[in-house]
């Protein structure tokens, strides 16, 4: 399935109906007096997350949305029927826009989560509501009043708990489909992974994470170069970074200035960016002269006071323990969130 994850719709919660101007007329009831129903009220507009849903794909195919109409007042003080709401279902991240003045309407992120966007019209008032003690007769009825309309911008977050970062072809697609049931394209080319990738990893028994795999960054990446912004914004959700590294880099360099590079787009894209806990991982250890380079790349890492794992994704060396230390750092998250929750 294609990832989308930006969109721009247009939507209209439904008008209000209108008033009815009628008079009763009935045999020996020579003034019967006004009887016309008032309009229903107009549809509104909800968004509503759904589980089930993981792109905004249905979005792309359909631009137009618009909730029911109110019915129209009627004689015999008949009032009409109120408008049909409108549901859009989205995955969990999911942000709406105003796309005209860019203010943010709604950050929707729990499962069943459901939110009023658009207001619905009101239906106008029959000519029986304007009946008074001096004007037995009122030849005056109301139109309904129009549903809100905008244009929105529908932007999704992964909601992951670990986001990989690296350079392109650091191993981030190899490793998510050695410890999850996710099979990401892997290829020996740069962005092999032009969508982000979720999957889910079991640990301890029967507790998981969600771990991303967000596409190569490279440098620019903050100013839209590579695969730029669009995919940074995804790292942002998660609360753990584990920032596979490839000793051997098909593109030359030093490691630890492609390390420094994808922090500094990381700090460049936001401070809380910037801020967020890293785990260094440091790959490809299948590779013998990886093997040799690694206590020495391990210990600097060390030193810089960063946790520093070595593992071959290919053989499923270390990958155990990386997933139990990540495992570990979830779960001391969860307990703090929790408290918060409760004090």
């Amino acid at each position: 399935m294609h990832f989308v994850d930006e969109v721009k719709i247009h939507v209209k919660a439904g008008d209000g109906g209108r008033g009815c101007m009628s008079f009763r007329r009935e045999k020996f009831i020579p003034k019967g007096g006004p009887d016309g129903g008032d309009g229903g009220n107009g549809g509104d507009v909800y968004f509503e997350v759904d589980s089930g849903c993981s792109t905004l794909m249905d979005f792309r195919y359909k631009a137009h949305y618009k909730a029911g109409r109110g019915g129209h007042g009627m004689g015999k003080n008949m009032h009409g029927r109120g408008g049909e709401d409108l549901v859009l279902k989205v995955p969990p991240g999911t942000l709406v826009y105003d796309a005209e003045t860019g203010e943010r309407l709604a950050d929707l992120t729990e499962p069943g989560e459901k939110r009023l966007l658009l207001k619905g019209g009101l239906g106008g008032r029959g000519n029986a509501r304007f009946a008074t003690s001096t004007n037995r007769a009122p030849r005056h009825c109301q139109p309904g009043t129009p549903g809100e309309e905008r244009t929105l911008r529908l932007e999704l977050k992964l909601l992951a708990d670990v986001g990989l970062v690296g350079l392109p072809n650091a191993g981030k697609s190899t490793l998510i489909s050695a410890v999850s049931a996710a099979r990401p394209k892997i290829a020996d080319y740069p962005f092999t992974t032009l969508v982000p990738n979720l999957g889910v990893v079991q640990y301890g028994g029967f507790k998981s994470f969600v771990m991303a795999d967000i596409p190569g960054l490279i440098e620019g990446a903050s100013e839209g170069q590579g695969l730029g912004t669009r995919f940074l914004r995804h790292v942002e959700r998660t609360g753990l970074i584990l920032h596979l590294l490839d000793l051997l880099p098909s593109e030359g360099g030093d490691p630890l200035e492609h390390f420094d590079l994808i922090n500094r787009e990381l700090a460049r894209h936001s401070d809380e960016l910037a801020g967020k806990s890293q785990i260094v991982v440091l790959t490809k250890l299948d590779v013998t002269e990886v093997r040799e380079m690694v206590p020495h790349y391990a210990e600097l890492f060390r030193e810089r006071g960063f946790e520093t794992f070595a593992v071959s994704a290919v053989t499923g060396e270390g990958v155990d323990r990386l997933v139990a230390a990540v495992g570990a750092r979830i779960d001391e998250r969860r307990t703090a969130e929790e408290g918060a929750a409760q004090s």
